[in-house]
């Protein structure tokens, strides 16, 4: 058991770096490090103060955040990846360590982006003519800028997150470019290429599109929350308590691996982060208690893959998705809460059946942390994350909500009422509380919450963050936020040329199509003369869900889980809705299965990522992975055919439908699960886990009659583990 043992705070980066693309950066001298870490804080700091005072302009806004993108990807990402590619070099085609070329394109994207602000009211000296009078009709620099911009986000997403995302998007523009050439239904007119530039560039549409503005807007400050809650020991609170919760029974630190990435998702939505932080000391601990290395990995990945999809925060994705069905993300929010819980109980249950079928115990008592202790120290991490929620659902924005945690958890990390000088925080939030209150744009409730944490966090008994401390989490947060930016510039483009040429309603015709043919067969060989196993609809609608279902896991491959869900969202959505699926439900089905590519060989991120720190088989770890997130995978499905299990269904919720799907997908989950592990309360034989897996697919379409088949399968094995086998082994101990 010498591989047992906790990593390094530096190998446990170096393991982020390597599976976490957008986290790999260059080395580059004390001096440019130091303006680069100088510029990060600021740009930090402008997002920080426009959420809670007001935004620019969006077309300001969006090229002060795509400028900045700009600067911080060619400074620290380099052109290609080698084993020199991150070092140290400086010389003469290298100035302050970066080549010359990377800062050629850093300012010309800088230009690029800045342009259409300076430009917006016109630039008579150039004769260049308001923005109004140049929709549809760009200009000579128009183009020039807007062809550079377009190269320059394809190539900053490729230098963050390598060449797949960028090779799809290119097939897009070949696609807009090329129409006349492609067969069948395919075939458009084509979009003239000043015309294509002029989509893409302007705003509203393509680059300067809502992927950017909700990235710009929202997402950043998630991200920054995230990062600064993180520091002050809100993620320790959650492992120390998900120990307490889950330590005691029966393969404890595996149990604590899934809840601590489940409150851990709470505020990170990052996958790769989540593994790499709550990974370091649960799979040690799994390891020691017994569960095999790859399986350790497995469990910490599928559980961490789980954050992108549990509220409150979620991940980026969620936040596009509520500009796109232009609904408060308060309703994304309540609409996952059941099937995040489905995910989770789907890992716990294999995680249990596992530690049973092992004989693995809890964690030692003297390892367990005490409930007192624990929340005596780390009560005041909790106020940053419960103000944040109170203006969420207060119906405030997203970034002002954002903007009073991220104030909030600087209170409690930096304000001490034993230092009145720190006290100049608290007083500054309150004071511009009580500016919005005087405004009439904050409730007397919301606004006494506020003020109340904003009293109360300075009491926080944990020892302060000093300055510098703070100043590296702002640093470290637009680090963090550099590749979801490049992929929402990028893929961007997918977007206004999929609006531009009607391409996915032309996919979803060709599937749908595809799909009701097939149906047609199997409705034919699964008739007994008059009588329909199955109506051809439900046939056609499941067929469909089905071929969605693997398109976007093969998508994924490679592909960060928000660039994935605004090019399905743009692609195979359109199809669920000619298919009658609801609007919410058709989105959140497309995000689950793009999560799901985290954990699905062979491209899984996360796992190998868990691997790394278990030392196992990386492609064991993402089998185990995969087998382990089958909640994750029932639960699209299930929702799709109950729509009421999102809770905000158009019917409005309904406490019976609502039970009993509930219950059948639990009961799916579980029939699943055990078909997986081989275990329940004795070992299964291969025909019954079959019969179980069976049982369990046919429990994710709730009804009366698909429960009933359910139960007729499952009902045999119920009664041979829980009466045959205890009276046999009972027989055996008399004689």
């Amino acid at each position: 058991m010498d591989d047992v043992r906790a990593l390094t705070q530096a190998e446990l980066e170096a393991i982020e770096r390597k599976y976490d693309e957008g986290a790999a950066t260059r080395a580059l001298p004390s001096g440019t490090s130091h303006a680069i870490r100088v510029l990060a804080i600021g740009y930090a700091t402008y997002h920080f103060l426009t959420a809670g005072f007001g935004l620019p302009a969006d077309h300001w806004h969006m090229g002060i955040h795509l400028a900045g993108l700009c600067i911080f990807i060619y400074a620290l990402f380099p052109a290609f990846r080698g084993s020199r590619a991150y070092e140290l070099r400086q010389g003469r085609l290298r100035p302050c360590g970066i080549p010359i070329l990377d800062l050629v394109l850093m300012t010309v994207g800088v230009l690029a982006s800045l342009y259409l602000g300076l430009a917006w009211k016109g630039i008579p000296a150039l004769g260049i003519e308001a923005q109004t009078f140049r929709m549809g009709n760009p200009n000579g620099y128009d183009l020039v800028m807007g062809a550079a911009l377009i190269v320059l986000v394809l190539d900053m997403a490729r230098r963050t997150l390598g060449w797949v995302l960028p090779a799809i998007i290119s097939v897009f523009i070949a696609y807009a470019l090329l129409g006349p050439h492609f067969p069948g239904l395919l075939q458009h007119p084509g979009v003239k290429l000043k015309t294509f530039i002029s989509s893409m560039y302007f705003p509203q549409e393509g680059i300067f599109g809502v992927t950017l503005w909700v990235v710009s807007t929202v997402v950043f400050h998630f991200v920054l929350f995230g990062v600064i809650a993180q520091k002050t020991g809100l993620g320790q609170l959650f492992i120390d308590n998900a120990t307490m919760m889950a330590g005691r029974y029966a393969g404890g630190p595996a149990k604590v691996s899934v809840l601590s990435s489940a409150f851990f998702g709470m505020i990170s939505g990052s996958s790769v982060a989540n593994t790499v932080s709550t990974g370091s000391l649960t799979i040690p601990n799994m390891k020691r208690l017994g569960y095999p290395a790859h399986f350790a990995g497995g469990v910490e990945a599928a559980s961490s893959a789980g954050g992108q999809i549990t509220p409150p925060i979620m991940g980026a994705a969620a936040f596009i998705m509520a500009e796109f069905l232009r609904i408060p993300y308060t309703t994304i929010v309540i609409a996952a809460i059941v099937p995040a819980m489905m995910h989770y109980a789907g890992v716990l249950t294999v995680v249990h059946l596992m530690a049973r079928k092992l004989g693995l115990k809890a964690v030692e008592e003297s390892q367990m942390p005490r409930l007192r202790e624990v929340w005596r120290a780390g009560w005041a991490n909790m106020i940053p994350l419960l103000g944040l929620l109170v203006v969420l659902f207060s119906g405030f924005t997203p970034y002002l909500a954002a903007f009073c945690g991220i104030s909030l958890a600087m209170i409690t990390a930096l304000s001490r009422w034993t230092r009145p000088a720190t006290l100049a925080l608290p007083a500054l939030f309150i004071t511009f509380i009580l500016w919005k209150s005087a405004g009439g744009d904050f409730p007397t409730l919301a606004a006494a919450l506020m003020i109340a944490g904003a009293l109360i966090a300075p009491l926080n008994r944990q020892k302060a963050m000093n300055t510098n401390e703070m100043v590296d989490a702002l640093a470290l947060a637009t680090t963090y936020a550099l590749a979801v930016g490049a992929a929402s510039a990028a893929v961007g483009i997918v977007v206004g040329v999929i609006n531009t040429t009607g391409i996915g309603f032309r996919l979803g015709f060709m599937v749908t199509q595809g799909a009701s043919a097939l149906a047609g067969q199997l409705h034919g060989l699964l008739g007994f003369g008059g009588y329909e196993l199955f109506a051809q609809a439900d046939l056609q609608l499941f067929i469909s869900l089905v071929l969605i279902a693997i398109a976007c896991i093969l998508m994924g491959a490679g592909i960060p889980t928000t660039a994935l869900y605004i090019m399905l969202a743009s692609v195979a959505q359109p199809t669920l809705a000619q298919l009658g699926v609801p609007p919410i439900a058709s989105h959140l089905f497309i995000l689950y299965y793009g999560v799901v590519s985290e954990i699905t060989p062979p491209v899984c991120t996360s796992a190998y990522a868990a691997a790394a720190i278990a030392n196992a088989n990386p492609f064991r770890t993402g089998m185990a992975a995969f087998g382990l997130g089958l909640g994750k995978i029932l639960a699209p499905m299930a929702f799709v055919y109950a729509p009421v299990l999102l809770i905000v269904s158009d019917g409005g919720f309904q406490p019976g439908p609502f039970a009993m799907a509930l219950t059948s997908c639990l009961a799916g989950v579980l029939s699943l699960s055990a078909a997986v592990v081989g275990h329940w309360r004795t070992p299964l034989v291969w025909p019954a886990r079959i019969v179980l897996a069976v049982a369990g697919l046919v429990f994710v379409a709730p009804s009366w009659q698909s429960n009933a088949i359910g139960m007729a399968l499952v009902a045999p094995i119920l009664l041979h583990q829980l009466v045959l086998t205890p009276r046999r082994a009972a027989i055996a101990n008399a004689r």
